[in-house]
């Protein structure tokens, strides 16, 4: 599959400019070859089997051999990165309303494990209680370029500038210069803004298919596509002008939305496909036979037992 450095990057290096740039290119092009392998992608961690977005789930899906943490990414009250996957506090903590309108320290100072001991008693742990949430600078901080992150950006109509925070941060912690971060969003508009402001940070294009509202086929939820049956190669080339890869759904409520000539034809597109969350060894193995390229799951070990 085609994929070549995006044109900002490829101009750099054929005006020969200086040594950073020349850098970040060679981190780029590695990271960007490592993609044609498969990928594990630990979905909020290993959150089959620790709260998600905890220590406790990262740790265990480095140790199962995820080659990438998923990080959901939300701002508080005072304008600080937040991993937490809900925009509401409810579900997964002992807080209450909008992540956006309490401080960093105030949302530290919540129970972010209980609740999985409560939801999940056959993987209770009581480590797990008085688990925190994580600061996307405290994840970083931790585990430097020893890991690799994908980054979702959640909510970015809420957050005007968390494209423009998200960048400079994985700028200055050296992250897109030794190609450990992949950034994804279902929103369009948010990836668009992060590959004007450094066009050389992998991008993936989310997308959601379901049943249209008059029972009539299936539709994309934000419109960045039309149903998978309609898709031309316009479509899937429009997505590649920005992204490196699609993030698609499998099935809804059951039933297919997506097949292998849907992945074919994003391949012959140029675009990687990271399908969502697979948890099922089974249906691992039949998208492996597809020919994706990677997946999340809840259950890094379930996957790498697959791939291995």
């Amino acid at each position: 599959m085609n994929l070549a450095p995006r044109l900002p990057l490829a101009a750099s290096l054929a005006l020969g400019l200086a040594a950073p740039i020349v850098a970040q290119a060679d981190a780029l092009e590695r990271q960007l070859a490592e993609l044609q392998d498969f990928q594990v992608i630990a979905h909020r961690g290993a959150s089959g089997h620790a709260p998600e977005h905890t220590w406790p789930a990262y740790e265990q899906a480095r140790a199962m051999g995820a080659d990438y943490l998923e990080l959901d990414l939300h701002m508080s009250a005072d304008g600080e990165l937040v991993v937490i996957h809900d925009d509401t506090l409810g579900r997964t903590t002992d807080g209450k309303g909008k992540v956006q309108d309490v401080s960093l320290a105030e949302l530290k100072a919540l129970d972010a494990g209980s609740w999985f001991n409560a939801a999940h008693p056959e993987g209770a742990d009581d480590a797990y209680a008085g688990a925190e949430l994580l600061s996307l600078d405290e994840v970083i901080d931790r585990y430097g370029d020893d890991v690799r992150y994908y980054i979702e950006t959640k909510s970015p109509e809420r957050y005007p500038e968390l494209q423009r925070a998200l960048v400079e941060t994985l700028e200055e912690q050296g992250l897109v210069d030794a190609g450990a971060v992949i950034i994804q969003s279902f929103s369009q508009d948010s990836l668009r803004q992060i590959h004007e402001l450094n066009a050389d940070i992998p991008l993936v294009q989310l997308v959601w298919y379901s049943p249209a509202e008059d029972g009539d086929g299936l539709v994309e939820w934000t419109g960045v596509t039309p149903a998978p049956a309609e898709i031309g190669d316009a479509d899937l080339q429009a997505i590649a002008d920005y992204a490196v890869g699609i993030g698609p759904n499998v099935t809804y409520e059951g039933e297919d939305v997506i097949d292998a000539g849907f992945v074919e034809q994003a391949h012959a597109n140029g675009l990687l496909v990271h399908p969502y969350t697979i948890n099922d060894q089974a249906e691992m193995r039949r998208l492996i036979d597809w020919g994706v390229d990677g997946m999340f799951t809840n259950f890094p070990d379930r996957l790498s037992e697959v791939v291995e």
